[in-house]
């Protein structure tokens, strides 16, 4: 073979690497996909461990969310990159789930694994797992427990999102889910389709514990305003996308004067000029200014005079919040804005929360299309993490939406489904069997790790879990909380059916291409800088 390999190098450029065969690159490709499930999954489930990622900016991670961690390792190995590819594709598609993708996809590689070294070829594990995928697609339908039928109902929408948050934050679900499916709840729009996930904003500020974290109708911002009216009821607001200053001209121009009058005369104009704009602002009835840039000395002293709150928010894309929070336009030009341009605010208040000031624009009326929650913490990491259940239990709420199924928590399903493959892996008359029972079995890994990660005696439980369900209690999962096996449904643990859906789906394809690479050609890599990856420039 050393010939053969030789031959490769001769026609590849100097520095190529080649891989090739069962040994060299398929093991070694599921070797590389299994170390990476190893990282992820000690965090799955309630009871899962934080990870603490420092990443090349120096910025520290401590969480349990997959999601989070997988983006921060930038992982460079192929085919460790293709789950790590399955698990942002689930976060893009459901926004959770992202730790089943990575462990499932790895648990289908290792009993490949098993199988290949039995001498089984990879065309029939490939075969045998695309038929057991797509037969436990079919088979998760009838899995379904119950469903979100009344989006608006408080309580049912808390029970659904409820294993979103307990994932990320046990201990604090009770105080966070009643707040997030309020906040979901109250940005439903009326057509629920077009409900964005970004209407529910975090606004995080430390000190307290993460149980002061409070609901707010409305938007806040962490700053302070540039006058000195802090209180406004019932606010008329206008926003202005630039600054407010006198007008400058385009070209460059020069002024000659020649008397002091003229110096005089040449200031009063500006002030009188300042005056104008802002009284035709007061007439408008506003009384509330938000401006998207400087503000002169000028026309701040010309505000404060018509009692006009004054706040400068320099983000676009904050403006653009709190054009949404109070229905306003934001205008280009400083002048007087048309009454459809105001927006409307129950207050604008600014409040000391901690030892930060806050201003809230509170609202409660239809025109508002945000709600914020204020979360409470003792450190900027903490308040993090919760920040990264809100968005989890935010993105269940948007899939059940599109589809208001519900299946039993807890590895309930994962282990149903386990069950009702084998019999059917069995009937296969083909040598695909084989791999259409170790895809049962590796769906077990759930149930397993759960049990793991919470001091439990995995082996017992699993066994004692097919026992429950052999009797038809299908809905028993791994209560981790009273450290034995429970009825999921009992507990309001469910899981939305879609980011089951496609977490089973995405992990099978994943490992499915993986299976099916028997070389690998690498290219040395180009000297020189390296090519800046441009990410989102306002990712908060």
């Amino acid at each position: 073979d050393g010939r053969k390999m030789s031959s490769i190098q001769e026609f590849l450029k100097d520095g190529s690497r080649h891989y090739q065969g069962t040994e060299e690159a398929t093991l070694r490709n599921i070797e590389a996909c299994k170390d990476l499930t190893q990282v992820v999954r000690t965090s799955l489930g309630p009871n899962g461990m934080n990870k603490m990622v420092i990443n090349h900016l120096e910025k520290l991670f401590v969480t349990s969310d997959a999601a989070t961690i997988i983006k921060e390792l930038e992982v460079v190995h192929p085919a460790a990159k293709m789950v790590v590819m399955a698990s942002k594709q689930q976060e893009q598609e459901v926004g959770d789930n992202t730790n089943l993708v990575v462990v499932f996809a790895g648990e289908l590689l290792q009993q490949a694994e098993s199988l290949i070294r039995m001498g089984l070829h990879i065309s029939d594990i490939v075969a045998g797992y695309k038929k057991a995928g797509a037969k436990a697609l079919e088979l998760l339908e009838t899995l379904v427990v119950s469903s979100l039928e009344n989006l608006k109902d408080q309580e049912s929408v808390e029970k659904a999102i409820r294993s979103a948050v307990t994932s990320k934050q046990l201990e604090w679900e009770r105080h966070l889910v009643p707040a997030i499916a309020k906040a979901c709840i109250e940005t439903l729009p009326q057509n629920p389709s077009a409900f964005n996930v970004d209407s529910v904003r975090c606004c995080k500020i430390t000190g307290g514990s993460v149980a002061d974290t409070q609901f707010i109708h409305g938007f806040a911002l962490v700053k302070d305003v540039n006058g000195t009216i802090r209180h406004v009821k019932n606010a008329k607001v206008v926003v202005f996308a630039g600054g407010i200053e006198a007008p400058k001209t385009e070209s460059k121009g020069t002024v000659l004067l020649t008397t002091a009058d003229e110096l005089l005369n040449y200031s009063k104009g500006e002030e009188s000029q300042m005056e104008t704009i802002v009284k035709n602002i007061a007439d408008s009835g506003a009384n509330v200014v938000v401006s998207g840039g400087a503000i002169s000395a000028l026309a701040l002293h010309y505000l404060e005079r018509y009692k006009i709150m004054v706040l400068r928010e320099g983000s676009k894309f904050q403006l653009r919040r709190i054009c949404r929070a109070t229905g306003a336009t934001p205008l280009a030009r400083v002048g007087k804005p048309l009454p459809e341009e105001l927006g409307e605010c129950e207050e604008v208040s600014v409040d000391e929360v901690g030892s930060t000031k806050v201003t809230f624009f509170r609202n409660s009326s239809e025109r508002c299309q945000i709600a914020t929650l204020l979360i409470r913490g003792p450190t900027q990491n903490t308040m993090d993490d919760v920040e990264r259940a809100v968005d989890d239990a935010v993105n269940v709420y948007k899939a059940l939406i599109r589809d208001p199924r519900l299946l039993a928590g807890a590895g309930a399903s994962e282990l149903e489904l386990a069950r009702i493959l084998m019999p059917f892996g069995d009937a296969a008359p083909g040598l695909d069997q084989y791999a259409i029972k170790k895809y049962a079995e590796a769906l077990e890994v759930i149930p397993r790790i759960l049990a793991d990660n919470s001091g439990l005696d995995s082996s017992e439980i699993v066994s004692s879990l097919y026992a429950a369900h052999t009797q038809g209690k299908t809905n028993f999962g791994v209560n981790v909380e009273a450290a034995e096996i429970g009825d999921a449904v009992a507990i309001n643990v469910f899981d939305a059916f879609v980011g089951k859906y496609w977490a089973l789906k995405l992990a099978t394809d994943a490992a499915l291409t993986i299976l099916q690479v028997d070389q690998i050609i690498m290219a040395k890599a180009a000297d020189g800088p390296k090519v800046p990856q441009m990410g989102a420039r306002d990712a908060d």
